[in-house]
């Protein structure tokens, strides 16, 4: 079990370098995770939502109560600054309507689990980031399909009773579920050790879905070269920095201290584009490149929050 906890520890802090190293190697070997689709990929999701519940306590949700005005900003910014960023790239770059689909997806989409260990490690606000997350994902079944409506049904026709119930099922309840068995098991002496494993489980569950997302458009990938990958990563790093960059104003706007700012910053850039991987692959099969930018947002964001969490720490070694 140590060796286990190890692991996990392990995963947790490579996580974008595994994830990209599952990337890479499926593009060679697509064959590895051809099994990761459709219903299986969607459970796979809810394992990830699952974990995230499980490290969830009580104190977690008296947050959204005792500081209603910073997760106002925080969920305003959220849903307000990533999808329209989406939708302005789409038109600058001019986006094939499955691309636009991809990108649009992960702008409306929540922020991602993994924003709170970034917060972590670059002296945020760990309380409000954990606020955030839970404030966005709990918007999520009905702001995800109302802003998707907005922003991409003059591409396609979008079902969002059917998003929402998706949303709901694959991240609510599984939180749901993590939420209730932390509260009634938090004192069991091996509930401890069972958290410690979430992170490895979550990281290798990402990966997972990453993989099955590169086995999809592996055919396409080969048929249009390297191009197609390239203009579709411009797009999303030009995404995720703009997150960034216009979360950490949103932070200067309300005044927040260097703590909060550097945490809105984390929870605008980086968003659940595992979520949003997994409604592409259930609503817009029609369109199998809609994956893509999404596939590639899970592994880059990860990688640009652990840089931007660097270059945080780095500042204030400066300042000192």
């Amino acid at each position: 079990m140590t060796a286990f906890i190890r692991l996990s520890r392990w995963l947790a802090a490579h996580a974008s370098l595994f994830v990209t190293a599952i990337a890479v190697v499926t593009f060679f070997v697509p064959q590895l995770f051809v099994w990761v689709r459709g219903t299986t990929q969607t459970v796979i999701l809810g394992i990830i939502m699952l974990t995230m519940g499980l490290t969830l306590t009580t104190d977690d949700f008296r947050i959204l109560a005792r500081r209603p005005f910073d997760i106002l900003i925080g969920a305003c910014a959220q849903f307000l600054i990533m999808p329209c960023v989406a939708y302005l790239l789409v038109r600058v770059f001019h986006l094939e309507p499955a691309l636009a689909l991809g990108i649009l997806l992960v702008g409306c989409c929540p922020g991602g689990v993994s924003s709170n260990i970034m917060s972590y490690l670059c002296h945020g606000d760990v309380a409000f980031s954990v606020g955030m997350t839970c404030a966005s994902t709990l918007l999520a079944p009905v702001m995800t399909p109302l802003l998707m409506e907005l922003t991409a049904g003059e591409i396609i026709e979008i079902n969002a009773i059917g998003m929402f119930l998706n949303i709901l099922i694959v991240t609510i309840i599984p939180v749901a579920i993590g939420c209730f068995l932390n509260y009634q098991y938090s004192k069991s002496q091996h509930f401890p050790t069972v958290q410690s494993l979430m992170p490895g489980l979550s990281v290798t569950c990402l990966a997972c879905i990453v993989g099955g997302v590169i086995s999809t458009v592996h055919d396409d990938l080969i048929a249009r070269g390297w191009l197609l990958f390239l203009w579709t990563f411009a797009v999303v790093f030009c995404h995720n920095t703009l997150g960034y960059l216009l979360g950490y104003t949103a932070g200067r706007l309300a005044r927040f201290n260097t703590a909060k700012k550097r945490t809105i910053s984390i929870e605008v850039g980086m968003q659940n584009a595992g979520l949003a991987t997994v409604l592409a692959g259930n609503f817009f099969a029609a369109q199998p490149l809609a994956v893509l930018p999404c596939a590639i947002s899970c592994a880059w964001h990860s990688i640009s929050g652990t840089i931007l969490a660097g270059l945080f720490l780095r500042w204030d070694k400066r300042s000192d």
